[in-house]
């Protein structure tokens, strides 16, 4: 459980975390035809140096993820190799799937997730039609080769590659045994709540269950848009709010009223923020929040910003009146200046 209020040291590692912010220096990015590979140890060109490469999604790189690269790399080190992790783009689902699932991470976060966990280098796969239809035979000795030689593989015992789904853990195992690579299936993850997974993870932030969704995923969840003008509103009231446009490919936690940060540029202001187009004046938006920066002067118009969320304070509502409303809006500001802070903190 979060432990309030937050200490400007406190509230500074977490909002850093939470931004994805820390991790080794990018040495060197390449480009590949249908893949690119950022770089992060000088010894990824050394002749006769193998891979330990480490597959997965990775969206979210929440708590499970990080045991499986952690574990991996413990490998890797232990046996003389480079931990590589190995994603893709578009999340698979976007063509596997009946429907695309939203997004914990975008692909630039979870490549700064991976290397802040420890590996060597990340390559992010171009998923296509193509690689779709690419058996895991293929895969494992086309693909992956392409970036240097296999020493090991390394993915979750649920996990499948290839076409048809055909490559489970004992059939990567079969073909590694013939080929020469070990194959390391390694045990998912386990909460109170059953198994760490993205998609459980997806459940609970639509069910306002905020707190339980940031344990999992070992930081607080965030999203990225772009500042627009909204309806004027809450400056009328002297609480000025930043209207804020999301992609739609975003996971959005449920409607409601949330604790923040908002960070934009190297500064992360204490914010109070309703996710989704107030009640009281407005039809339900997808993909839209109104913040209200604590310790803020400035114009946002037209910036991207990022909001990670902290803590549910209450559900959206329609109110009676204007006072009412503006009574329990000050009643949030309140909880935030509180308990988080009223005055920005640096996040390089």
């Amino acid at each position: 459980m979060q432990q309030y209020p937050l200490d400007a040291p406190t509230l500074t590692r977490l909002a850093r975390q939470s931004f994805v912010l820390d991790g080794p220096e990018l040495l060197l990015t390449e480009r590949h035809a249908d893949a690119q590979v950022f770089i992060y140890n000088k010894t990824w060109n050394t002749l006769g140096v193998s891979r330990s490469y480490i597959i997965g999604a990775f969206d979210g790189m929440h708590t499970g993820h990080q045991s499986l690269v952690h574990d991996a790399c413990v490998y890797a080190r232990t046996h003389n190799t480079l931990a590589v992790a190995v994603t893709f783009d578009p999340d698979p689902s976007a063509l596997v799937a009946d429907v695309q699932q939203t997004m914990l991470l975008a692909t630039q976060d979870r490549v700064r997730a991976l290397a802040a966990s420890g590996v060597d280098a990340v390559v992010v796969l171009k998923f296509t039609p193509k690689l779709m239809h690419t058996s895991y035979q293929d895969f494992c000795s086309t693909v992956l080769e392409d970036f240097g030689h296999m020493e090991s593989l390394h993915v979750g015992v649920d996990f499948v590659l290839g076409a048809q789904a055909q490559g489970t853990v004992d059939m990567l195992k079969n073909l590694g045994a013939e080929k020469g690579f070990a194959v390391v299936g390694h045990p998912l993850v386990e909460a109170q709540i059953g198994t760490v997974t993205a998609t459980r993870i997806r459940s609970l932030l639509k069910d306002a269950k905020l707190a339980t969704a940031n344990e999992l995923l070992g930081r607080w969840h965030f999203v990225r848009g772009t500042v627009e003008y909204g309806r004027g509103k809450g400056r009328s009231f002297g609480f000025p709010t930043a209207n804020v446009r999301c992609d739609s490919n975003w996971c959005f936690p449920a409607q409601g009223v949330y604790a923040c940060m908002v960070r934009y540029n190297n500064c992360a202001w204490p914010a109070a923020v309703n996710v989704g187009a107030p009640p009281t004046f407005l039809a339900e938006q997808q993909g839209f929040l109104e913040a209200h920066l604590l310790g803020f002067e400035g114009n946002l118009y037209g910036k991207e910003v990022e909001v990670s969320f902290i803590e549910y304070l209450r559900p959206s509502r329609k109110f009676s009146s204007l006072e009412e409303l503006e009574k329990t809006v000050v009643g949030n500001i309140q909880w935030v200046a509180t308990n988080i802070g009223n005055a920005p903190v640096e996040v390089y």
